[in-house]
């Protein structure tokens, strides 16, 4: 599985270590979150986007990562795509089509090699979006790009493409300018928009402002040789996951965690992440915390880095079962003693909630201060409730 599946299902030992450890819960952290929303217009899809939207949110991440560093080149589940089409034909059985798709996909790699060199995508001495017949050329191959990753992402959904359909319809005929003509207008349309709008918004400014060696694209961590994890970008200590949603009021659980999965896995600090944050890219806004900030809102009850992320490794480094699974039945004991063992020891003078001390634990000879505020003493109920309090 992975950090994202593991972080969807609230009974794996990632979700539930997190769901406890903080203690605010998400209402805070939603709160700053609206209020960083611009009040500007949406960038919305036209009609032919449909159920695509999420290759042109593919294409997007990629578009935008190559504006800011091209030091990875094309992204590994586009290779790992094109290069799966060969053991998916063998173990189906000789298909032209898989044949046809496999040579058109090789050939767009390396048109994307060359575009990537020709166009120097990072360079700030030009803008981060460049002419409209460049920008509409780079969508057509990253937008193919983004069906040969589904293959390697999501094997059951890649006969659904576009491509797929085309080139099991007729295999003779399928070539790389039949693939680049695939694209709908409106998925074209979207995917430049969008490039545009970045370029001229705070995610411009933040380009700007760096080098192409101060970025670093899909990063992967310490903490992914137990559990699949790569974020989109980082960039000087901020890590940024892009977003094309067009549903931006909303900041959902999971979305939430993954940046906070993101910054505990990197156990060694490698990347040095100070801050995080998402941009979105149909909002053309960028909203991010200093990471301090962002454990404060969530009242985490380590909220030292250090010691949380020590923790985090206990957790996903345990062997009686996978973090981002749900348990098996035989399973459940191990991780009910590994939580149990994990679980965040609360001082005497502490908060019995977020576990901070607290400036005034004695009240008088026989009160004893439980909480450090309303909000704690709030929050009391629903974490005893969930088996999170004693």
């Amino acid at each position: 599985m992975s950090l994202t599946q593991g972080l969807a299902s609230p009974r794996t030992p990632l979700r539930r270590f997190l769901d406890r450890e903080l203690s605010a819960g998400v209402r805070r952290l939603r709160a700053s979150y609206v209020a960083q929303l611009p009040s500007t217009p949406l960038i919305l899809p036209g009609p032919g986007v449909g159920y695509e939207a999420g290759t042109v949110g593919t294409a997007i991440d990629q578009r935008l990562r190559f504006a800011f560093t091209q030091v990875a080149g094309v992204d590994a589940a586009t290779v790992m795509g094109v290069d799966n089409l060969r053991a998916t034909a063998l173990a189906l059985g000789q298909h032209a089509g898989w044949e046809a798709m496999e040579t058109v996909g090789l050939q767009l790699l390396e048109r994307l090699r060359v575009t990537l060199s020709e166009l120097q995508l990072d360079d700030r001495g030009r803008p981060l979006a460049r002419t409209e017949e460049e920008e509409e050329g780079l969508a057509r191959l990253l937008l193919g790009a983004a069906w040969y990753a589904l293959n390697f992402r999501n094997p059951v959904a890649f006969p659904l493409t576009p491509l797929c359909k085309e080139a099991f319809a007729n295999p003779g005929a399928f070539t790389l300018t039949t693939l680049l003509a695939l694209p709908h207008h409106d998925l074209l349309r979207d995917t430049v928009a969008q490039v545009q709008a970045a370029s001229a918004g705070p995610l411009g400014q933040l380009r700007r402002a760096t080098a192409p060696q101060m970025c670093l694209p899909g990063p992967t961590f310490d903490g992914s040789a137990y559990v699949s994890a790569d974020a989109d970008l980082i960039v000087d200590g901020l890590l940024i996951d892009f977003k094309s949603t067009r549903r931006t009021e909303r900041f959902p659980l999971p979305m939430i965690l993954q940046l906070l999965g993101y910054t505990l896995m990197d156990f060694t600090n490698r990347y040095r992440i100070d801050r995080v944050g998402v941009y979105l890219t149909r909002a053309r806004s960028l909203i991010h915390w200093p990471i301090e900030d962002y454990l404060a809102l969530l009242g985490a009850r380590r909220r030292d880095l250090t010691e949380l992320r020590a923790t985090f490794h206990q957790l996903l480094a345990f062997t009686g079962c996978r973090a981002d699974d749900d348990p098996m039945p035989e399973e459940l004991p191990g991780v009910e003693q590994l939580l149990a063992d994990l679980a965040p020891v609360i001082d005497p003078g502490c908060c019995r909630v977020c576990a901070q001390p607290m400036a005034q634990p004695i009240l008088g000879p026989s009160r004893v201060r439980l909480y450090c505020s309303p909000f704690c003493r709030g929050r009391a109920p629903s974490l005893r409730y969930r088996g999170w309090l004693s």
